[in-house]
């Protein structure tokens, strides 16, 4: 089934809240508590992640995802583990949580929770999906959930729509990785 972005974002036009985003960099603090740090961006916030910090060399991984989206409940745990294995090898993974935004602090932590999932969380707060959606990638329609890999240089180098095959992912993975060394 696919799920489209868009859809996600019928009733979200009366919420328009922005908050300053903290980069995945700086968001650490939750590894130490062991519950995932969520916070609200909005499109600049989005484009700010994605184009990523200079300094900050290390490979990032972005998963896009729902907790109403079947495919992407069933990858997490896979997420999660990834996140575990690869964090201390110099990966910077964050999940971009694209439920609405009222679920911020009830379905979205509750969730994380029982995932036991320690990665830095922003949940995406739009009115229009498309510009958002054309941010990340101009040959993405939308669909759930959605992994893209940014090499140091912050080009894409994996990207993957749908349930993302997790040897897959940690092969990509490990060329980026590696090739920091």
């Amino acid at each position: 089934m696919r799920v489209r972005l868009s859809i996600l974002f019928v009733g979200l036009a009366a919420v328009c809240s922005v908050v300053a985003f903290t980069s995945p960099a700086q968001s650490h603090g939750a590894a130490a508590s062991g519950t995932a740090d969520i916070r609200q961006i909005d499109l600049a916030g989005l484009k700010k992640l994605l184009q990523r910090d200079a300094k900050d060399t290390r490979p990032l991984l972005v998963n896009f995802w729902a907790t109403w989206c079947d495919p992407c409940r069933e990858e997490f745990p896979d997420l999660v583990k990834v996140d575990g294995d690869y964090r201390a090898k110099g990966l910077n993974f964050v999940a971009v949580s694209l439920d609405d935004v009222t679920d911020i602090n009830t379905a979205v932590p509750k969730f994380l929770k029982e995932m036991k999932a320690t990665m830095p969380v922003v949940l995406l707060n739009v009115n229009d999906p498309e510009p958002a959606i054309r941010a990340v990638d101009a040959t993405w329609d939308g669909q759930l959930p959605a992994t893209f890999l940014y090499d140091k240089e912050g080009k894409v180098v994996f990207k993957h729509f749908g349930r993302v095959k997790a040897d897959e992912l940690r092969a990509a993975i490990d060329k980026e990785v590696g090739s920091k060394q």
